[in-house]
């Protein structure tokens, strides 16, 4: 694949997204940030997350490249767990967490995963395509205390943190490769100027990271947020924008 992206903090902070990519593939994480005064139970931050998930599926994805992409998510949280088993709480419900949307060419298929809040976009012939984990969104209330009931709970939404087996609940599908025109992988902060935004559509964002690029479309978003109205959530956020042709 054809692979491009950036990735920017949010104004005066760190990233904590993260993209990490190869010749045939592309992961995108985003940390979920701790609200202030909640106690994760953990040393580590949300930064430190996703870079080690991002080191262990850049390993397996180099040299498994035919396993299922839950089975090497699983895998990833599994190992990610098990280096600071020792020194956090790894059963608190408010240990650090993170999105994951993945896309990979395997021979003549395109194949994808997305978990929580990330987005997928993929342009074939005939439609746009956009897979997104929307669980979040349909929570009945966003109290610090309701979050962390939903999370990683049935009926709620899941996201890659403690538990391996929430690779299994992500959105995952396949095309021939044949099939797609180009796609993008996105984190939630990067998909703000179609939603929630509404400045454009799917193909308008993926008009704007083939002709202009990624980072022309982080600036843009940067623009946006500075005058737009918002009903729930950050005035800024990490935002991570890959474009890719298969």
């Amino acid at each position: 694949m054809r692979i491009t992206y950036a990735t920017e903090a949010t104004p005066g902070r760190q990233n904590e997204d993260y993209v990490v990519a190869g010749p045939e593939w592309v992961v995108v994480l985003d940390g979920a940030t701790a609200k202030p005064g909640v106690d994760s139970g953990c040393v580590h931050g949300p930064g430190w997350l996703v870079r080690q998930l991002a080191g262990v599926l850049a390993e397996r994805l180099g040299v498994e490249d035919e396993a299922p992409l839950p089975d090497l998510l699983a895998e990833a949280i599994k190992a990610t767990g098990e280096a600071h088993a020792d020194t956090c709480d790894l059963n608190n419900p408010d240990s650090p967490s993170a999105t994951v949307a993945m896309l990979r060419r395997r021979g003549g298929v395109l194949d994808w995963l997305v978990l929580a809040d990330a987005a997928v976009v993929l342009q074939t012939d005939d439609q746009v395509r956009a897979v997104i984990d929307d669980r979040v969104d349909r929570l009945p209330a966003y109290t610090v205390e309701a979050v962390r009931a939903a999370r990683n709970s049935p009926g709620g939404f899941w996201v890659a943190g403690n538990r391996p087996e929430a690779a299994y609940e992500s959105l995952t599908g396949e095309l021939p490769a044949e099939r797609v025109r180009r796609a993008a992988v996105l984190s939630d902060g990067a998909a703000r100027l179609v939603r929630p935004f509404g400045l454009t559509d799917w193909e308008g964002l993926l008009d704007a990271l083939d002709e202009a690029g990624p980072a022309e479309v982080i600036r843009r978003t940067r623009e946006a947020e500075r005058t737009a109205e918002l009903e729930r959530g950050k005035r800024h956020d990490d935002a991570t924008a890959v474009f890719a042709r298969p």
